[in-house]
């Protein structure tokens, strides 16, 4: 009996994406022997992070990386080095801010979950535009002595009210002022590792658990060396606000073998993978009375990354009788659960995280619940 079956934990077929709440992904053997390697002995952990972060920036290509205990882990780190930089009496003060530059620029339409982690450093954040619009003229006016930083949520890009990056950079540096992208779930293209720095931003945040693969407590810190140099310093295992976000020797040496694995996959044929699976559902689903189906990609915001192709299954509640949530539910109720994504009209079935034939049984269930459901309303 396994770890899970003794605990009473149902197995999930994740069709839903490198979700948090559902473990992130999958990590590969080697991964796992780099990670009880080296569990079995003690190191100097300022040591470990500093030359597996040498590695890391090496194998990507850029000035200089760190790891940290997850992408929110990096937002605070980030964000307490652009305040405090390597400064031993202001790191210690976090998060008095008293006497440092403390704000930190945000688009409105740019405001996430996850800026909680840039204000528990005591940062204020200073919105600027409007959902639907933001001038650049507006950004530049929000520039002030206090200003610490600006943080980029990547994912927003392209959303109505958004400034390109390339346009906040350009402003951001004309004042000395840093910018912080948060990329936590921007990959694949593996490209990005580097884009967003080549486009000049400070420092760029990914997560460590997501596409990478590696443990779902990790994420990167990229950027120069003096930044990430005061990244350290305000983090663990240093007395300093980071010291909460411990990240062990273990994470790191997964997290650094995650990403000599990452920068050698083959991504051409991960993609086809991925096109298979989604021209499978929608031939399975494309002739069922009250659904339709077709492939696409996400639109909004918050459903990254937006490369991955889906399939969105749209359901005609008034003709199945059933609700989205209904669906949700019993595609959980099986042993292995199903997890999906959702958008205002159906499900969407993310391949990413699908292992070999997991698909056959996601299909099976469907319909075993959309035939259930014309029976109970009579067809």
């Amino acid at each position: 009996m396994g770890v899970y079956e003794q605990l009473g934990v149902k197995k999930l077929i994740n069709a839903w994406g490198t979700v948090t709440r559902v473990g992130g992904s999958k990590m590969a053997p080697e991964v796992l022997r780099a990670m009880c390697e080296a569990a079995q002995a003690y190191v100097d952990i300022d040591e470990l992070l500093r030359k597996a972060g040498e590695r890391i920036a090496e194998l990507i290509g850029v000035e200089a990386a760190f790891i940290t205990s997850g992408a929110a882990a990096g937002l605070a780190v980030a964000t307490a080095a652009c305040m405090a930089g390597t400064d031993p009496v202001k790191v210690a003060r976090l998060p008095d801010t008293s006497d440092m530059k403390d704000e930190v620029i945000i688009l409105k339409c740019h405001r996430f979950r996850y800026d909680q982690a840039v204000r528990l450093t005591g940062a204020r954040l200073i919105e600027v535009g409007l959902a639907d619009r933001t001038l650049p003229e507006e950004l530049e006016a929000a520039i002030s002595e206090r200003t610490a930083a600006v943080i980029y949520l990547a994912e927003a890009e392209h959303v109505r009210g958004s400034l390109p990056l390339i346009k906040v950079v350009e402003i951001a540096k004309r004042y000395d002022v840093l910018v912080i992208v948060d990329a936590a779930a921007e990959l694949p293209p593996v490209d990005n590792l580097r884009r967003y720095l080549d486009t000049g931003a400070d420092l760029v945040l990914f997560s460590g658990g997501k596409d990478i693969r590696g443990p779902q407590s990790s994420g990167l810190i990229l950027g120069k060396k003096s930044l990430i140099e005061a990244c350290a310093a305000n983090s663990c295992p240093n007395h300093s606000i980071g010291r909460p976000m411990k990240v062990d020797k273990e994470t790191i040496v997964g997290l650094l073998k995650a990403v000599e694995l990452y920068v050698q996959k083959d991504f051409v044929h991960e993609t086809q993978r991925w096109e298979e699976i989604v021209q499978y559902f929608v031939v399975e689903f494309r002739d069922i009375d009250g659904v339709k189906v077709w492939r696409g990609f996400p639109t909004e915001p918050g459903i990254q990354p937006a490369c991955i192709p889906r399939a969105y299954i749209e359901i005609g509640e008034t003709r199945l009788g059933i609700s989205i949530g209904e669906i949700q539910a019993r595609l959980r109720e099986g042993d292995p659960g199903i997890v999906v994504g959702t958008f205002d009209k159906g499900l969407v079935l993310n391949p990413q995280m699908l292992e070999e034939g997991e698909e056959k049984p996601i299909v099976s269930r469907l319909k075993e619940i959309f035939a259930d459901s014309m029976r109970r309303c009579g067809y």
